[in-house]
């Protein structure tokens, strides 16, 4: 039989001054504190379909949690009142703290997280475990596939909400941008399993809502995201960029992110509804690679723009980023929601800087061989 088990603080780090102030207020309860006043007017309105409402404590499980989005998550949820169990294989951490949270912010709140051992494929765990249990809602974070779901649904039978985190990646390339909620997906896409576990959570008439990230950035990223640029910048090395540069993209930082999965949870608006999520504007190649020089404070790079097909790089990926115009509207969640991105682009690199890279802390060692590669046969052809 499986058990939940209290978390003992790990991993202790120095404390950090909060660099700068304004960078983590979402979660030093600032400005929570508002949208509880919020939840709580809400109350007493007559009830619809959906039962749970944010303001009310409720039993909460994180499947994944220990890294990037679950970890600024899952402490929004602990400071609303909410008891959360982060159910994970137990090879990582069960928490960790944060640069920039003190020393009794951590023990406080890795003394309220709980934690479910056990593995999401192992079906019939999952489903017993769970019963045994009893949740009122999911936040499904690290959710591949349809199949994961099914036991999560069987085993609470009663569940409140779904909240399940999918990925702007799910819409058909088009020339027409930004992407809609509404638009057309792809269904080969590598994210085909995001896909069909939304439409599986639709056709089990479980109340739920899905949230489409484009691309996540911030503290503790663990995808090569900012990180990327920031270890050629670091170097002063030229940054290789494809093609013409002026590929449109965009990012949205994890902390918005996080608070957008609160807004939704105990929202009768969000209930079997898509939101995109990421920030406000977008940004060209070469635009992010001085958005990311300005934000660590180092001077403009230099740009060296190359032609993909021209090089082999076999099985090593050159940039980070799809090599297409790629960005989503986030009106949806703006006006149904009442959400709003915290972070400009500059100011949220220059929080992923001051409190992850810029203190020496990063997840990937660089790796400037494809670099190379680029550089060597563009000094050829300008010799």
């Amino acid at each position: 039989m499986a058990r939940l088990v209290a978390v003992q603080p790990q991993q202790r780090h120095p404390s950090f001054s909060l660099l700068p102030p304004s960078s983590l207020s979402d979660f030093n309860g600032t400005r929570l504190l508002h949208s509880q006043l919020q939840c709580k007017r809400r109350v007493s309105q007559p009830k619809v379909a959906l039962q749970v409402t944010a303001s009310s404590a409720k039993k909460i499980l994180i499947m994944g949690g220990t890294r990037f989005i679950g970890l600024f998550l899952s402490r929004l949820l602990v400071k609303e009142g909410h008891q959360v169990t982060l159910f994970t294989r137990g090879k990582a951490p069960i928490t960790q703290q944060l640069p920039g949270e003190s020393d009794k912010d951590y023990t406080d709140f890795a003394s309220k997280i709980l934690h479910l051992k056990g593995d999401r494929k192992d079906y019939e765990f999952v489903k017993s475990s769970l019963s045994a249990e009893g949740f009122d809602v999911v936040y499904d974070i690290n959710g591949r596939e349809a199949e994961e779901v099914v036991p999560i649904l069987e085993g609470l039978p009663k569940l409140e909400q779904y909240i399940y985190c999918s990925s702007a990646g799910v819409y058909l390339k088009s020339d027409q941008l930004p992407h809609f909620e509404t638009d057309t997906v792809d269904p080969k896409s590598r994210h085909k399993g995001k896909l069909e576990t939304e439409s599986l959570l639709e056709s089990k008439g479980v109340n739920w809502t899905s949230i489409r990230p484009v691309y996540i950035y911030g503290p503790l990223n663990y995808n090569p995201v900012e990180e990327w640029f920031f270890h050629r910048l670091k170097a002063g090395r030229p940054i290789p960029v494809p093609n013409s540069g002026i590929q449109i993209t965009q990012l949205g930082h994890v902390k918005d992110l996080a608070t957008a999965f609160i807004k939704v949870l105990g929202n009768e608006k969000a209930s079997k509804e898509v939101f995109n999520i990421s920030g406000e504007k977008y940004v060209t190649f070469d635009g992010l690679a001085k958005a990311c020089a300005k934000a660590g404070g180092f001077p403009e790079p230099e740009i060296v723009h190359y032609n993909p097909k021209e090089f082999d790089f076999g099985k090593k990926k050159a940039f980070p980023f799809r090599d297409q115009h790629f960005f989503a509207s986030i009106d949806k969640a703006k006006s149904v929601l009442g959400w709003k991105p915290e972070f400009d682009l500059v100011e949220g690199l220059a929080d992923s800087y001051n409190l992850d890279f810029g203190r020496g802390t990063f997840r990937k060692e660089a790796d400037f061989s494809t670099d190379d590669i680029i550089l060597g046969k563009s000094l050829v052809l300008q010799s």
